[in-house]
C-alpha cells in the first residue's frame, strides 16, 4: 500500500483499539467552527497550494440551469493542469489508488485527466448545525450496524474509527426529496454493452428532514421507489426499499413488484454479497453506492488520510446526450472525466472472524469534504484485487451541496464492468422535490399503483 500521511493522533489509536468509544470531547467539536469546516474536513489548503482552503463552498445559482432540465457544467471553460498516462503513471501513483494503477496496466489508452481542485462543497446551516451537535453525542454499536444520537448531519464529523466514517459516507448529505431517471449499462468481457434497466427512481431521506428531530426521527434513513421502464422485459417492475439506522438482524428491507405475476414479494436476502438483481448480478448489494448496508461482515480500520487524485465536481460527464458519448468500451469516456486532488480519508475493511464475503478485504476512499466514498478497490480470497469502485460527485448548487450521481465498478480480472445511474439519454439529471408520502414507499402502495 502506498504511504499514507496519517491524521491521527496517539489518543486516538488508543480509542480505536476500544470496544466502546467517547463522541468527540466539546473542544474537538469546537474545532468544527474553527480549524475544520462544518462538517469536519481541513479548512486549510496544502502546503503547496495545489489543494485551496474551503472558504464556504459553490452555493452561487448555475448559469444556464433550469430546475427539472439537464444539469450543466459550471467549470466548462477549465482546462486540464496535466494528463495522467500508463506512459507517466510511475509520476502521479503516490496519488492514484491501486485499483487505477491497474486500470493503467490493463488498458494503456486509460487516462485521467486532473484539472484545477475546486472546493465546492456546501450544506445549509441547520445541516452544519446538526452535525455540531452529533460530534459530541452520535455512537454506533454492535461493530458498526447501528448508528444513535445521530440526526440531520453528519454524524460523526470527527471519525474515531472506520465504521464512523462509513456513516458518514453512508448519511451524507444528499438533500431530502429527489427524483432520478437514468439508465444502468453493463459492458461484458467482450465488449458489448447492454441495457440492463431505464428507470425512475424516488428518493427520500427522512434522516435529513428540516423540521425533524432526534426525537421525531422514526429510525429509517433513506427510503426509495424504483420503477423499471424498460428494457421491455422489465417493463413495469418496481421495487420499494427502506435503509434504517439500526440493521441489528434486519439490515435494508426490500420489496419488489413482479409485472408478470402482479405480485409483491419480500426480498429476504438484498444485503451483503449476494447479487442485485436490479444490475443483472453484476454487481453485490452492499456494493451499491460504493458501499451500503450492515457493516458487520467487517473489522473497519481508519487507516488515516492522504492526498489523492479523485473524480470531482463531475457535472461534465452528465453533459453528454449519447451514452457512445459517455461510455468508451472499457472505461468511463476519459473525455467526459473531471478528475482533482482533494484529500481522502482511507478506510480498509478486513473479514471479521467467523464471517463470510466473496470479497474478504476492500479499501476505501472518502472525501474529506463530502463523506462520500468516491473510489474503493477490493481483493478476492486469493488476495488478488478484483474490482475497482467509482462513484462520481457532481455539484448541485440549489441545495447546496457536492451529491453523488453515477456509480460503478470495473472488473480487473474478466474485463466486464457497469455503470449505474447514467443520465445521459434522458431530459433531466435530478430533480429536488417536495417530499411525497411516507407510505408511497411501502409494498402495499407498489401493489396498488404497479401496472404493466
Amino acid at each position: 500500500m502506498q504511504a499514507i500521511r496519517f491524521a491521527l493522533c496517539a489518543t486516538t489509536l488508543i480509542f480505536m483499539a476500544q470496544a466502546t468509544l467517547a463522541a468527540a470531547t466539546s473542544e474537538e467539536a469546537a474545532q468544527l467552527k474553527t480549524t475544520l469546516t462544518p462538517l469536519g474536513a481541513e479548512r486549510n489548503g496544502n502546503k503547496e497550494g495545489t489543494i485551496p482552503a474551503w472558504t464556504g463552498g459553490y452555493t452561487q445559482p448555475m448559469p444556464g440551469y433550469e430546475p427539472g432540465g439537464r444539469r450543466p457544467d459550471p467549470f466548462a471553460s477549465d482546462k486540464p493542469l496535466y494528463s495522467v498516462t500508463a506512459q507517466n503513471l510511475a509520476q502521479h501513483a503516490d496519488k492514484i489508488s491501486d485499483g487505477h494503477q491497474a486500470m493503467f496496466r490493463k488498458y494503456p489508452n486509460y487516462r485521467i485527466d486532473v484539472y484545477p481542485t475546486r472546493r465546492t462543497a456546501a450544506a445549509p446551516q441547520w445541516v452544519y448545525d446538526n452535525t455540531f451537535r452529533n460530534a459530541t453525542q452520535a455512537r454506533t454499536a454492535n461493530n458498526g450496524v447501528s448508528v444513535s444520537g445521530a440526526y440531520g448531519g453528519i454524524p460523526f464529523p470527527i471519525p474515531k474509527t472506520g465504521s464512523e466514517a462509513m456513516w458518514n459516507h453512508i448519511l451524507t448529505w444528499q438533500g431530502e426529496a429527489a427524483r432520478w431517471l437514468f439508465q444502468t449499462w453493463i459492458v461484458t468481457a467482450d465488449g458489448k454493452r447492454l441495457i440492463s434497466s431505464d428507470s425512475v427512481i424516488d428518493y427520500q431521506y427522512p434522516y435529513y428532514y428540516k423540521e425533524g428531530s432526534l426525537e421525531t426521527f422514526k429510525g429509517d434513513y433513506m427510503v426509495l421507489r424504483l420503477v423499471t421502464e424498460g428494457p421491455p422485459q422489465k417493463a413495469g417492475e418496481a421495487i420499494v426499499a427502506r435503509y434504517p439506522t439500526d440493521m441489528v438482524g434486519v439490515g435494508p428491507r426490500l420489496w419488489q413488484y413482479l409485472a408478470g405475476q402482479r405480485r409483491v414479494r419480500k426480498l429476504p436476502n438484498a444485503l451483503y454479497d449476494t447479487p442485485s438483481f436490479v444490475t443483472a448480478g453484476i454487481s453485490n448489494f452492499d456494493e451499491i453506492w460504493v458501499f451500503g448496508g450492515p457493516q458487520d461482515r467487517y473489522d473497519w480500520k481508519l487507516v488515516g488520510k492522504k492526498e489523492m487524485l479523485i473524480p470531482y465536481n463531475n457535472n461534465k460527464l452528465l453533459q453528454p446526450s449519447k451514452i457512445d458519448a459517455a461510455m468508451s468500451e472499457r472505461f468511463l469516456n476519459p473525455d467526459q472525466m473531471r478528475w482533482e486532488l482533494h484529500r481522502v480519508w482511507v478506510v480498509e475493511a478486513t473479514l471479521a472472524d467467523g464471517k463470510r464475503h466473496v470479497m474478504p478485504k476492500r479499501r476505501f476512499y472518502l472525501d474529506e469534504d463530502t463523506w462520500l466514498a468516491v473510489l474503493a478497490d477490493g481483493w478476492d480470497q486469493k488476495g488478488q484485487l478484483w474490482k475497482t469502485f467509482w462513484y462520481q460527485p457532481v455539484l448541485a448548487s440549489e441545495l447546496p451541496g457536492v451529491i453523488g450521481s453515477s456509480f460503478g465498478h470495473y472488473n480487473l480480472q474478466t474485463g466486464d464492468w457497469i455503470a449505474n445511474h447514467m443520465v445521459s439519454e434522458k431530459p433531466n439529471h435530478i430533480s429536488f422535490q417536495k417530499r411525497l408520502p411516507d407510505s408511497y414507499f411501502t409494498g402495499e402502495a407498489m401493489a396498488g399503483e404497479s401496472v404493466r
